[in-house]
């Protein structure tokens, strides 16, 4: 590996720690990048901040040009497939390169903590390719065999449930047998649940019983999901490229047409990066959007709007699902689209001349015994 300047553009990952676990933490790092064929891609450096001793491991000005060019990780599967040819280990690497390619800098206060942070990108992706629900942004079900509903506590799980068994079956066609209703947003936060939770059971079953506990009282929900589980990184002020995108993190696709964003569900889409220049699609999970597809979709949504029998508005999607099939045969139409959606969205309430692309991402706090920033509220 390459020494590098601790003030390059691409921060890449960070490991700090106190000074007498420090250097094993670094080997450890160094050791996992060897095994994952990467480490003469990955440039390091060495500093002191106020948290202790720090090391720093990047892309390399060189590897980043060729990798991720402008930060653009959309490629990056393309790439490692042509170098390590069938592997059933790509999408780790994925994750990894996309995480080292970073413009900001994910910090971890141990190795272990990082591997962790991997692990559950991995679990996300999974369970988020074999998600499909029913959309409904009014009404919400649960498998009856695990969950109750109350309106003050939301949807708890039957005590005795297993929390991770309950996820996979209200998420999971192939486990349960049917569609349960959902809003996006609620989606997310069911399988962000679930790759904690199945972290958790290899990590830190302490937390875990924890959490299980906690959702048997009082589901989290929201705002506060936000807050207790995610960690948002970039913002409206110094926003992240387009097209960076690391596999397993949550993100916002905004409507920017004022007129169709009033209709319920339609503010924007919540989806995850699955990898490989795709986003996985909550109502056709064998069906995931590239950034294209998502692109298109949200830009004809204006073009499904009406207004019901009792004066509310609603979205036509077959009517929508129409203009995207024209659009998409029509390459002129595409990226005319495409210079139009691919901008960064405006804050919120105004509607000019922004486009779809949110300027942050989110990704999981740390979860390891003694390092981790999970609190959990009070049920």
């Amino acid at each position: 590996m390459t020494p590098i300047s601790a003030h390059a553009r691409t921060a890449g990952v960070q490991v700090f720690g106190p000074a007498a676990d420090h250097g094993e933490a670094a080997r450890h790092m160094a050791a996992y990048l060897r095994e994952l064929g990467l480490e003469e891609l990955v440039g390091t450096d060495a500093w002191r901040d106020g948290d202790g001793p720090v090391a720093a491991f990047r892309l390399t000005d060189d590897a980043a040009a060729r990798w991720t060019p402008g930060h653009d990780t959309t490629g990056l599967a393309e790439s490692l497939a042509a170098r390590f040819p069938g592997s059933e280990r790509n999408l780790e690497r994925e994750i990894v390169m996309a995480m080292l390619a970073a413009p900001v800098a994910f910090r971890y206060p141990s190795h272990d903590e990082f591997i962790s942070a991997v692990r559950i990108k991995l679990n996300i992706v999974h369970a988020a390719s074999l998600t499909e629900l029913a959309f409904d942004t009014e009404h919400a079900e649960r498998p009856e065999d695990y969950w109750t509903y109350d309106e003050a506590r939301g949807f708890t799980l039957l005590p005795g449930k297993s929390l991770i068994e309950g996820l996979t079956k209200a998420t999971q066609p192939e486990a349960s047998g049917k569609l349960y209703s959902f809003s996006c947003y609620r989606a997310t936060e069911y399988v962000t649940l679930l790759g904690i939770a199945q972290e958790l059971a290899v990590c830190n079953p302490e937390l875990l019983a924890r959490l299980q506990h906690h959702w048997e009282q009082r589901a989290i929900m929201s705002g506060l999901f936000h807050d207790v589980f995610l960690r948002e990184y970039g913002s409206m002020e110094d926003p992240l490229p387009p097209k960076y995108y690391v596999p397993g993190d949550r993100l916002w696709f905004r409507n920017p047409d004022e007129h169709s964003s009033n209709v319920e569900g339609f503010e924007g889409s919540w989806v995850f990066y699955l990898g490989g220049g795709m986003f996985n699609n909550f109502w056709k999970h064998r069906q995931p959007f590239s950034l294209t597809a998502k692109c298109v979709e949200i830009y004809h949504w204006r073009h499904g709007v009406h207004t019901d029998d009792q004066g509310i508005l609603r979205l036509d999607e077959t009517r929508v699902e129409a203009r995207v099939r024209a659009s998409m045969a029509d390459p002129a139409e595409v990226d005319r689209i495409l210079k139009q959606m691919v901008r960064l969205r405006e804050p919120r309430g105004v509607y000019v001349d922004g486009g779809c692309i949110d300027t942050t991402r989110e990704c999981v706090r740390w979860v390891r015994p003694g390092t981790s920033d999970l609190v959990l509220p009070t049920p």
